[in-house]
């Protein structure tokens, strides 16, 4: 059976990867635009595009915390900028996607791994979750209808799995379903003359 309405579908984070022709060094990042040594990386947080700029062992940018690559790039420039460097030669490389979904309906999360074991809970996050070999993605589902695509390679191929498995959980009658009552027509009183509004006003006030 298919599904009514189509699934919602919204890119939350799209990683994108920087590579300059002279790579980037961690010390001139941190001396110079007071970024923060984390492990491997180099860590600085932009205001104005917002983003979070890492850079890597071997001196490449990675621009996360946004849903545009030309807001990605905005970020890159906005630290070649601030680097006095070009952005000539700059190339990019897209990485994998952070998307939500939702169903527009409950979804009976407590049910589906007997239907579909393929699902395990999540107690952390309050939810289940499933390694989707088919789609090459990591699925998050919520009991309120809402899921988490996690490395997801394209948009679209979010949404062929959203509808993929939002088909076989309506099969299974594992959405419930919510009534929404009608709202009940409110009939205007009649206007009333002089002395009646008189009276009205004068009980109200007391």
């Amino acid at each position: 059976m298919a599904r009514k309405s189509a699934v919602k579908v919204r890119i939350e984070n799209q990683l994108i990867r920087f590579t300059a022709p002279e790579p980037f060094g961690s010390d001139e990042v941190i001396d110079t635009l007071g970024g923060k040594k984390n492990g491997k990386f180099v860590i600085l947080a932009l205001k104005n595009p917002r983003a979070t700029l890492l850079v890597d062992q071997e001196g490449r940018l990675v621009v996360h915390g946004t849903n545009h690559s030309e807001i990605a790039w905005a970020a890159a420039r906005e630290m070649l900028l601030r680097l006095g460097r070009s952005d000539e030669g700059l190339t990019t490389e897209k990485g994998p996607l952070v998307v939500s979904f939702d169903y527009g309906q409950p979804l009976r999360i407590d049910q589906v791994p007997e239907y579909f074991p393929e699902f395990e809970e999540d107690s952390r996050l309050d939810c289940i979750r499933t390694s989707d070999s088919l789609h090459d993605m990591d699925i998050l589902l919520f009991s309120n209808g809402r899921g988490v695509a996690l490395g997801a390679r394209h948009k679209n191929l979010v949404e062929m799995a959203a509808t993929h498995w939002g088909t076989r959980f309506e099969s299974e009658k594992l959405f419930v379903k919510v009534l929404v009552k009608p709202k009940e027509k409110v009939e205007s009183k009649p206007e009333q003359s002089g002395p009646e509004e008189v009276l009205d006003v004068i009980e109200d006030e007391s």
